[in-house]
């Protein structure tokens, strides 16, 4: 069941649980370019983008966008039009008088990050609101003035200086972000609010939307919610990452509006946008007091060989390509499964497990479903037994059989199976995240055995990568790129391209490329290094959270970040 909220009117266009779930995309260009913002804006809307967004810096590029809308407007294009502001709120309210809405990052609209770490009694802290309630007003009376919406976007990465020393770098830290503006929203009565929660980590993105419902439920809040992983990449990594939040989310009724934020060109997110809502099956969703509702908890399970216990998921596999270097841990083949030169034996069903005289005094790979699990079965399982579930089960199945497991001290390993008949192998990728992933976020399952017949060179490729980016294996280089907009004042693409060719070797490295310093600093703070631009042709490296050189030409910005990586001891030579 869709959760439900309030309709909130974008221009033409109704948002919230009794209309369609909308997608999106940014243009990436400067919004003082009229005709590329023109150009961008209609080839989103011609892939099939609902919504367009713009970035406005400053007023200048509010202002423009009237030129921009009257044009789209003249050649038949109706689609609502956003302003995307940070720090300013002048141009918020500027671009309030022009677009059907305006989204305001709650962590930089009023206040100016100094990453200083001090204490907030009561009283400073009310005082800060009051200053927020200031600056916030005006721009509240204006799209009450104008029809205007309004998103409040919570960004992961410029998290405020006051919520980072209360409530630390966390979901419940980007939640009362956003909560503090929408109080003032509900004080004023301007409901016409969709809120967000992004984040670059597909854990932290989830766990924020899921706590913010509960929160606003317990204030009678039911606002429609923007979904969207941010600086997910591009490729494969990026689809995967973006499907992994959102899908996941969508699986329980939660979401409204989705972007795909990937560093290609904002057409081509639009396609994977849909190919998400496509596979989204509402299921019931997490139970508010569930405790995996705002944290990342592991299932406790006993270990069998390097399944279970400490150990990373495993991949099972009926193809043995290799994928950087990487193949699969157990290879299916008739009915066994290898390991290391090892055989053991795959028991399609435990009606067969029970009768069979062949059973492996090390492991067993026992297939089972909701249906075969009872009191009596269960309790009578060998310790040498992990489970295979088949995705014919729901998430709402697969919650009710790892809670059950978890009253009954159930500590066998669990391994999740389908096979998957796509000929779109993009799409064999968000169905696979989204089926994969739900489970992994929530700290359940031991490994994952993806099949597909069209795609069998690619699935192992998949396996991994879904792995990757549930966080829950590292095999390879990790990356965090925006995928850029008006305020990127370098070649996103084809630097990420670069930075990725000097450094994919790396596979211990977390590094970002940033195409501004909006989210930069913050949303890159796990990151071991970091390439931000900042300025026109000038970059900035950080080491951390630390900004080790500034204002570096961009054309030798990639060789000192190798240089850098390499004055920290954290370089490898590159194997030929």
């Amino acid at each position: 069941m869709r959760r439900k909220t309030v309709n909130v009117q974008v221009g033409d266009m109704m948002i919230g649980s009794d209309y369609p779930i909308r997608t999106q995309s940014m243009t990436t260009v400067s919004t003082l370019d009229t005709d590329a913002s023109v150009d961008q804006a209609i080839r989103i809307i011609n892939a099939g983008g609902e919504i367009v967004r713009f970035t406005a810096p400053n007023i200048k590029e509010a202002e423009n966008l009237e030129n921009i809308k009257s044009i789209l407007r003249k050649k038949g294009y109706n689609a609502p039009l956003v302003a995307d502001i940070h720090f300013t709120p002048n141009a918020a309210i500027t671009a309030a008088k022009i677009v059907e809405k305006v989204r305001i990052n709650p962590g930089n609209y009023v206040d100016r990050k100094k990453f200083e770490i001090k204490e907030y009694d009561d009283k400073t802290y009310n005082n800060e609101l009051l200053k927020i309630e200031e600056r916030f007003v005006p721009l509240l009376e204006v799209c009450k003035k104008h029809n205007t919406a309004m998103r409040i976007g919570t960004n992961h990465g410029s998290l405020s200086d006051r919520i980072m020393n209360r409530f630390g770098d966390t979901p419940l830290g980007m939640v009362e972000s956003a909560l503090e503006f929408l109080r003032i929203c509900n004080q004023h009565n301007f409901d016409q609010v969709i809120l967000s929660m992004k984040s670059s980590n597909p854990l932290v993105m989830v766990h924020a939307y899921r706590l913010l419902v509960q929160k606003m439920d317990e204030e009678n809040m039911y606002f429609p919610l923007h979904l969207g992983v941010t600086e997910a990449g591009d490729g494969i990594d990026g689809r995967i990452k973006s499907s992994l939040g959102i899908g996941s989310l969508l699986n329980d009724g939660i979401g409204d509006t989705i972007r795909v934020s990937l560093t290609e060109e904002p057409e081509f997110e639009i396609p994977s946008a849909k190919k998400i809502i496509d596979k989204i099956e509402i299921s019931n969703p997490i139970s508010s007091n569930d405790s995996r509702l705002s944290s990342y908890q592991k299932r406790i399970t006993s270990k069998i060989l390097n399944i279970g216990g400490d150990s990373v998921p495993v991949v099972i596999s009926n193809s043995n390509v290799l994928f950087e270097g990487n193949g699969p841990d157990y290879f299916y083949e008739e009915h066994l499964i290898s390991h290391k030169n090892e055989k053991f034996p795959y028991f399609p069903s435990l009606k067969e497990y029970r009768q069979s005289e062949h059973k492996s005094d090390v492991i067993n790979f026992v297939s089972l479903n909701k249906e075969t699990i009872t009191n009596s079965i269960i309790s009578s399982m060998p310790t040498n037994v992990v489970f295979v579930f088949d995705f014919d089960n729901s998430v709402a199945d697969f919650r009710y059989i790892f809670n059950f497991f978890e009253e009954q001290d159930i500590t066998n390993p669990v391994l999740f199976k389908k096979n998957y008949e796509e000929e779109d192998f993009e799409k064999l990728c968000i169905d696979a995240s989204i089926d994969f992933g739900t489970m992994l976020l929530e700290g359940m399952g031991n490994g994952l055995w993806l099949h597909s017949d069209t795609h069998q060179d690619r699935i192992n490729e998949l396996s991994f990568s879904i792995l990757q980016n549930t966080r829950t294996r590292i095999f390879k280089t990790d990356y965090i790129s925006c995928p850029s907009c008006g305020r990127t004042k370098f070649d996103l693409q084809e630097t990420t391209a670069l930075v990725k060719e000097k450094t994919n070797h790396l596979k211990q490295l977390k590094i970002a490329v940033m195409g501004c310093i909006v989210n930069g600093p913050g949303e890159m703070a796990d990151a071991d290094y970091g390439y931000v631009g900042s300025g026109k042709g000038v970059i900035s490296l950080y080491k951390g959270k630390d900004l080790i050189k500034r204002n570096i030409s961009s054309k030798d910005a990639v060789d000192e970040l190798v240089n850098l990586i390499k004055a920290n001891n954290d370089w490898i030579k590159p194997s030929i």
